[in-house]
């Protein structure tokens, strides 16, 4: 099993900036893929970014040049950068993890844009 918690989201201006983190609860580098999600009121849940466990990335094209997600296997932690907010970047924020055929989730953390 693996237990996610997220942590780093809050009230934020317009073009401001947050590093949201992911805790894994094993070590990350047995998962293959870590990904964020994104979910706002009334929509679905998105993917916006993903990291391999070679470090590739990828990004949905609404985020791209402005979020960034890395990992520290030694930490068992994933980061999402988000830079230049904007108001339609409100939504919860969740990590997720495929480990064994399983689809693991964290509880999400919050991210609100607003002047």
């Amino acid at each position: 099993q693996v237990q996610l918690v997220e942590s780093g989201g809050g009230l934020v201006q317009p073009g401001g900036s947050l590093r949201l983190s992911c805790a894994a609860s094993r070590s990350i580098f047995s998962i293959n893929v870590m990904r964020w999600y994104r979910q706002a009121p009334g929509k679905e849940r998105e993917l916006v970014a993903s990291i391999s466990r070679g470090a590739g990335t990828n990004y949905a094209d609404s985020v791209k040049g402005r979020f960034t997600i890395s990992r520290d296997n030694g930490k068992n932690t994933v980061y999402l950068q988000i830079n230049s907010l904007k108001p339609e970047d409100t939504a919860v924020y969740y990590c997720n993890a495929v480990f064994e055929f399983r689809n693991y989730w964290g509880q999400g953390t919050q991210v609100t844009v607003s002047s």
